[in-house]
């Protein structure tokens, strides 16, 4: 590339930079508890989060658009997983009352799971992640018309937070985005934590249904887990569930 090339690249990145960047915000939702740096205020979708045993649980998704580049924020509300899971119907392998615990331990690597099935995408990084000190998975996606996907997944409060940005081929990484998820308190503060966070289930409330002792078979583990803290799941494939 010849130097008058070069320096014409370097004035567009100058001039485009800035006038990219000052479209964007701290969007706060009080509701969900998070803010994000994001261009401009989103369109919002409440929804249905279909979990891995089958749970119907309230999402909301926060959606923007600048250009070709798409982002989205999806909040999933985990606290009411065990009456939400016991009022479904499920199949004999899948009526212990650990189930709700697990829809909401394994959410994180459920919704990673979706993103790495899609077809035509190639997975270019996939590990442990966290921000603030909240641990999440993030990963990277190169899809099938060479845009990227950069995800960012995390369990707070026993909400699900998933952001999502794609960016067109060519286009830089939405580090803007990425980066700077930040978890509120009620009072709209950005919590700060001095160690790792890692998410607690919420305790039964459902009685017998929630605990063992009452309805669990005998030779369970807490919440009516199988001994040895392990379970039918197999990994590897779906579990049967009732139609």
């Amino acid at each position: 590339m010849s130097a008058m090339k070069i320096a014409a690249a370097a004035c567009v990145l100058l001039i485009g930079g800035p006038l990219f960047a000052q479209e964007w915000i701290r969007y706060q939702n009080l509701e969900d508890r998070f803010a994000v740096s994001a261009p401009g205020e989103p369109t919002i979708e409440k929804t249905k989060w279909k979990s891995e045993y089958d749970s119907m649980f309230p999402a909301t998704i926060y959606r923007w658009q600048q250009g070709p580049n798409r982002y989205a924020a999806t909040v999933v509300d985990y606290s009411d997983s065990e009456a939400i899971y016991m009022a479904n119907p499920h199949s004999a392998d899948f009526q212990a009352p650990m189930y709700w615990q697990i829809d909401i331990l394994g959410s994180i690597q459920y919704a990673a799971a979706q993103y790495r099935q899609k077809p035509g995408i190639k997975v270019t990084f996939d590990a442990f992640h966290y921000i603030n000190f909240v641990t999440g998975h993030e990963l990277q996606l190169t899809n099938a018309d060479q845009s990227r996907t950069y995800v960012g997944i995390y369990l707070h409060e026993n909400r699900l937070y998933v952001f999502d940005a794609t960016v067109a081929k060519g286009m830089p990484p939405p580090l803007i985005f990425q980066q700077s998820p930040e978890f509120l308190d009620a009072d709209g503060n950005a919590i700060r934590y001095r160690t790792y966070y890692f998410n607690r289930v919420p305790e039964p409330r459902l009685g017998g249904r929630g605990a063992r002792g009452a309805g669990a078979p005998a030779g369970t583990g807490p919440q009516g887990a199988p001994p040895g803290g392990g379970g039918p799941i197999q990994r590897g494939g779906p579990p049967q569930r009732n139609q």
